[in-house]
């Protein structure tokens, strides 16, 4: 951890930070040999040498195996999109008010934006403080909004 807050130091908010997170914990034993094993996620801002941060998690574990499976770098999108305005317009048609948020990597953004090299924008309903947790829910009324709003944005393009 001292690792990681380090190289967050120079951060200027939580989106610009390394994210770590511990997803799960394991041990066993044959009798003979103990074994942990540990399965950790780190979110990742966009700008980071994955290459790099890679090596020093493989020089740090020490004789440890390691496996990476899958990486997604940080992605972030230009607000000024062929696609934000419609969405800003059909969020007011609705009694909304649409606000820029930078997505902290629960978005799928991460893993198609820098593939498809498109415009894109995170927008749904719900509570985005809930999203991926056991409270995760939305009020249908919301979602009835979301689908005109998505409607409105599709009609407009």
């Amino acid at each position: 951890m001292a690792e990681i807050a380090e190289r967050n130091n120079d951060a200027t908010s939580s989106y610009l930070s390394l994210g770590p997170s511990l997803r799960a914990f394991n041990t066993s034993s044959d009798g003979l040999t103990d074994v942990a094993t540990l399965n950790v996620g780190i979110r990742m801002p966009p700008g980071v040498d994955v290459d790099e941060l890679a090596g020093r998690i493989r020089e740090l574990a020490g004789s440890a195996k390691i496996t990476i499976e899958g990486c997604q770098e940080g992605y972030r999108t230009d607000k000024r999109s062929p696609i934000t305005a419609p969405f800003l317009r059909c969020i007011r048609a609705q009694g909304g008010q649409p606000r820029f948020t930078l997505k902290l990597g629960t978005s799928d953004i991460t893993v198609v934006g820098p593939v498809w090299q498109c415009p894109a924008v995170a927008y749904g309903p719900g509570d985005a403080s809930l999203d991926h947790t056991p409270e995760e829910r939305i009020v249908l009324d919301d979602y009835l909004k979301a689908v005109r709003v998505l409607t409105g944005v599709l009609e407009a393009l």
